[in-house]
């Protein structure tokens, strides 16, 4: 409604039923996703048991430092590795370069719970490292040596930060190839060395890409249990799965999860206070890049280390650890548990997917087609999904469902004298559903980005020629956005087949994938039975770097 210069009102004319149907399911769609986050929360405020005074008085504090200092170990090394493997790459020359541009992105492919596993064996006393050692200096026994223990805290923050470094190194990278040369160049000509240059200007301007690495960083971090929990570390991730599934204590898991939660929002707004207050307009064209910095002598060999070094510790380490112990299980592959391991982990995976990309697509149109309101703003915490750890999404999906299941189920009985049991808690469709809501924003960021590239004139001509916003998605974005969705659903894919937290909690008995397989025997120190699974998932896992790898494409640097 508005008012002409003469202060007569004019109604606006009323949206298309088309626009409100596409309204009206985004907005349904929005808060279905965020009904687990509300669910943590009312359960953590009203359990029926207050369990705050002993959770506080007992596990909590515990719980809470060693999740800090995990998460912090963790932010510092993948700032540090991140951040100077994506300088070295991008801004200088030294042998190798080339392979490390796109080997950097391997560790990607390796869930942290798998590599603490191959880690585990190689650096226990029984290990290879340790017996090599023993027989090259003499040694008899662990009175006669030193070694670091590999199942503590300084363990899982370096076995995390190896496998986690490259959200830093990609979004670093994709900072410091935005950067125009004349901003180098006049810090060098004012007496600035390679390295103060960096540390001046370049460091700067890719803090806001480097805080969004980082941040992506710590999330998996939080949500990590298998990781943490073979290395003894006692998270509030891996408090969550004990609380509820040990002992029994849902209200108790609850509130661990809302401390969670809160580490969440931390983490979110750290991410987004950096880049609100570390702004900067740099041009829309790629500009020109500056020269290559020519290392020589032992600056050459120093960044072969810097940049090889962590693909060894995170890729091919445990990927040589896997292989020797599948050697010997090959057999394994035909039998029934591994191929059930296999059917079930591609049949949520391609379920999830699916449903991903279709609620994305509805999501980002209408966030596209509303521009602004209540309903973009529903979109915007329906996407935050990803930053949620695995068990607190078990937490919050399966409440909401068991009582959808018994209210369901009472008035069936109540009514016609039929029980109709539980339909979607305890079976596929809980695990499902967790995975859509975590992964959603994978495949929202995806399809956001591909929408982007559609000029909004080829919408507006549909829209000219009579084409409502449905008709013109189908016949002209639809086929447009293409690549996008392929890209959404293989990452949407490949992260439900490597989801270990909300797959062991929301699981059906007796239902195994091969993230639970592979952390079931390595819980039980079966590692060489574990191995098969666990290069399953890390094969999968290459899909995506084969993708990213291909992003990477190398700027207009003089070399």
């Amino acid at each position: 409604m508005a008012t002409t210069g003469t202060g007569a009102v004019v109604r606006s004319p009323p949206r298309p039923l088309s626009e409100r149907l596409l309204s009206l399911a985004a907005l349904v769609t929005g808060l279905a996703l965020a009904l687990p986050v509300i669910t943590i929360f009312l359960l953590a405020l009203t359990p029926t048991e207050n369990v705050w005074p002993h959770l506080i008085g007992t596990v909590l504090p515990g719980y809470v430092l060693r999740t800090v200092l995990l998460m912090a170990g963790v932010g510092v090394i993948t700032f540090v590795v991140g951040t100077a493997v994506a300088w070295l790459v991008t801004m200088c020359r030294f042998p190798l370069r080339p392979l490390f541009l796109w080997a950097s992105l391997l560790p990607l492919a390796m869930p942290g719970y798998i590599v603490a596993y191959a880690y585990v064996d190689f650096l226990s006393y029984s290990g290879p490292l340790q017996t090599w050692l023993r027989g090259l200096f003499g040694w008899k026994s662990p009175a006669d040596y030193w070694f670091p223990e590999i199942r503590s805290l300084g363990g899982a923050i370096v076995v995390l930060s190896m496998v986690l470094y490259p959200y830093v190194f990609l979004t670093a990278r994709a900072s410091f190839i935005r950067q125009p040369a004349t901003q180098l160049e006049v810090a060098r000509a004012l007496g600035r060395s390679p390295w103060g240059a960096f540390r001046a200007v370049a460091l700067p301007l890719a803090r806001p890409g480097i805080a969004v690495g980082v941040s992506l960083a710590l999330m998996e971090c939080l949500n990590d249990i298998g990781a943490a929990g073979f290395f003894g570390v006692r998270t509030l991730t891996l408090g969550v799965y004990t609380t509820w599934l040990s002992q029994g204590n849902l209200g108790g898991a609850a509130q661990i999860s809302a401390v969670m939660l809160l580490f969440i929002f931390l983490l979110v707004w750290f991410e987004r206070s950096a880049r609100r207050r570390q702004s900067f307009v740099l041009p829309a064209q790629r500009p020109r890049q500056p020269d290559r910095i020519r290392l020589n002598g032992w600056q050459r060999a120093l960044a072969v280390l810097v940049c090889g070094l962590p693909i060894v510790i995170g890729f091919v380490i445990p990927a040589l650890v896997l292989l020797n112990f599948a050697a010997t299980r090959w057999a394994d592959a035909l039998s029934p548990a591994y191929l059930d391991a296999v059917y079930h982990s591609l049949l949520l995976a391609a379920l999830a997917a699916a449903i991903a990309v279709a609620l994305g697509l509805v999501l980002g149109y209408a966030n596209r087609a509303m521009q602004q309101g209540f309903t973009t703003r529903v979109i915007r915490l329906a996407a935050l999904g990803y930053a949620i750890p695995g068990t607190v999404l078990g937490i919050g999906v399966l409440i909401p469902l068991a009582g959808f299941d018994n209210a369901l189920d009472g008035f069936l009985r109540a009514q016609f004298g039929i029980s109709t049991g539980l339909l979607l808690s305890g079976t596929i469709a809980a695990i499902v559903f967790a995975y859509v809501v975590r992964f959603l924003a994978v495949s929202f960021g995806a399809i956001e980005s591909g929408l982007q590239k559609v000029t909004p004139n080829v919408a507006a001509a549909a829209r000219t020629l009579g084409r409502g916003p449905i008709s013109a998605f189908f016949e002209v974005h639809l086929p447009l956005l293409r690549p996008a969705l392929v890209s959404a659903a293989l990452l949407v894919f490949v992260d439900c087949m490597k989801e270990l937290p909300a797959t062991l909690i929301l699981r059906p008995f007796d239902f195994e994938t091969l993230a639970t397989t592979v952390f079931m025997l390595a819980s039980l120190d079966q590692l060489e039975e574990s191995a098969l699974p666990a290069l399953t998932i890390v094969a999968v896992g290459l899909l995506p770097v084969i993708l990213l790898s291909r992003t990477l494409h190398e700027p207009h640097i003089t070399s």
